[in-house]
């Protein structure tokens, strides 16, 4: 594995490295020791797997409020799509900053946030099924969402229009309601 940190700090783009013969690869997704390195090994406590039908559909930017905030290892397994994360840590010198990268079943790259981002995504192709691991246990109701298209975060999406959005989506709160009422997220 090949560990990159991003340029929002204690995020990584960790790139798997395939072993290929013949019948196909082997590659590992996880590794403790790997992971200790560089300050990021974590108690998974769920692996979770979304699947999305068509291309350019939308999901996110979704979050949960401590003490319930996630923590997430993605990575797609077949298909491809474009992965975003917005830092709403309080406190944080890149509060309502952005990363994104492009993530498929070819490539192998996997994107870990800790605790205080919200995680979206785009789908780059239909049949697109993104698996992750998170460090916290789902919390109905901690979850909350921000827009996708929120004017202060100028997320740059590779789709102009959603193919699909869901209910809780097109019903987020924009960054500035999200900082307006809590003033970010205390992940301390």
């Amino acid at each position: 594995m090949i560990f990159r940190e991003r340029k929002l700090k204690g995020t990584f783009e960790i790139e798997l490295e395939p072993h290929e013969d013949a019948r196909g690869f082997f590659v590992r997704t996880y590794d403790k020791k790997a992971f200790d390195k560089f300050g990021i090994a974590r108690d998974w406590v769920e692996e979770s797997e979304s699947f999305s039908k068509k291309s350019g559909v939308i999901r996110g930017l979704h979050f949960q409020y401590p003490p319930h905030s996630e923590g997430k290892l993605m990575r797609v397994s077949s298909g491809k799509a474009f992965l975003v994360w917005v830092d709403l840590r309080k406190g944080s010198p890149t509060l309502g900053k952005w990363d994104a990268l492009e993530v498929s079943s070819e490539n192998k790259i996997m994107v870990y946030t800790p605790r205080g981002f919200a995680n979206g995504l785009c789908t780059l192709s239909d049949d697109c099924t993104l698996l992750y691991k998170i460090y916290n246990n789902y919390h109905p109701e901690s979850q909350d969402a921000i827009l996708w298209n929120d004017p202060d975060l100028k997320i740059r999406l590779p789709v102009e229009k959603p193919a699909e959005l869901s209910e809780r989506d097109l019903k987020a709160k924009s960054f500035g309601e999200f900082l307006k009422s809590s003033g970010g997220l205390d992940v301390s």
